[in-house]
């Protein structure tokens, strides 16, 4: 058997055939979209004020507990499966030593108790890092300057069960310090949260298009350096597959490239090697790109429709967008 395939010469083989009606291209496309492949990050605030549009995003807001009851409520209404709180705190209250991150009261998770008050069956994902409650703005520890991987590894730990005895389905580690999937599964298992879910940020790289989520959760100002001592050089392509599979043999269920668009070679590959459920995020400079450019006429909001059907067809079985309520509301017109 070869593995070419047979190509009849023209004009036997006329490609446009299949194009001709749209009934002929659904019936032979080779990648689907939808609500079911999304997942809708929101921003939860707890500071007076700061909830409304986020200047760098725009159309997409933070909100308060109220208002993520409503997002939870819309997307139980558009058949999104699953939303991902991340919380804006008071910046007044962070702190070197990141207490309010496992804080059971902390805004992210009294949103998790609220969202699950209103949509039980919604499925609820949470950011395990520590950037929200750092004053230094880093996803882990900061000493002299460096940050420590295997204390923040206990402190992320913390945090996973915070989260867990809330009431959250999947964790979502996003710090990318060594060992920390195998230390959060470990606890869950310890403490009787084995069927909580982990989608890893397996692959993360040090992306210069988180700007405008900093600005989101407040980090923006307070980020002292850079993260490219525990990010992924975007350079590299081997780097991350070993993290992939390191992940995977520490426990996690799930696991995440980012950015998106502009690593969908590294979703087929992490897809083809590891035939494991595989996610990507349209992360916020992503969003900003296109929605700044749609508002400005220079491209037709039919590109959002676009650019998520490329994760599909890179192998993504979802993908985290800020466009999922508005692609949903889409594709469920769409039939």
């Amino acid at each position: 058997m070869t593995d070419r395939p047979i190509i009849a010469p023209f004009p036997a083989t006329r490609m446009r055939r299949l194009r001709r009606t749209p009934a002929l291209r659904a019936l032979v496309a080779e990648s689907t979209l939808s609500p079911a492949n999304l997942i809708w990050p929101v921003f939860v605030t707890e500071v007076a004020g700061a909830e409304g549009e986020i200047p760098s995003m725009p159309g997409v807001e933070r909100l308060t507990l109220d208002g993520a009851k409503r997002a939870a409520e819309t997307a139980m209404r558009l058949r999104i499966p699953a939303i991902c709180i991340f919380p804006h705190s008071d910046p007044d209250l962070k702190t070197e030593d990141c207490e309010r991150a496992w804080d059971p009261e902390n805004i992210g998770n009294r949103a998790i108790r609220a969202i699950k008050e209103v949509a039980p069956d919604l499925a609820v994902m949470t950011d395990i890092a520590l950037d929200p409650y750092n004053i230094n703005g880093h996803d882990g520890f900061v000493h002299d300057g460096v940050i420590v991987n295997d204390e923040t590894v206990g402190a992320l730990v913390r945090m996973a069960l915070a989260q867990a005895e809330a009431g959250a389905d999947i964790l979502g580690p996003s710090d990318m310090m060594d060992g920390r999937i195998g230390a959060i599964r470990d606890a869950l298992e310890d403490h009787g949260f084995s069927d909580v879910a982990i989608l890893s940020y397996a692959a993360k790289y040090a992306s210069a298009f988180y700007g405008p989520f900093r600005d989101a959760v407040g980090a923006s100002g307070r980020l002292v350096g850079d993260k490219k001592t525990y990010q992924i050089n975007p350079a590299n392509r081997d780097e991350a597959l070993r993290c992939v599979a390191r992940d995977l043999s520490e426990g996690a269920d799930m696991v995440m490239v980012k950015p998106g668009m502009p690593y969908l070679d590294m979703c087929r590959m992490v897809r083809d090697r590891f035939a494991v459920p595989t996610f990507a995020y349209q992360v916020s400079g992503e969003y900003a790109m296109l929605e700044g450019a749609i508002r400005n006429g220079w491209l037709s909001r039919d590109v959002v429709l676009e650019s998520l059907l490329a994760f599909r067809r890179a192998g993504c079985d979802g993908v985290l967008t800020y466009f999922a309520p508005w692609a949903a509301e889409v594709l469920a017109q769409q039939g």
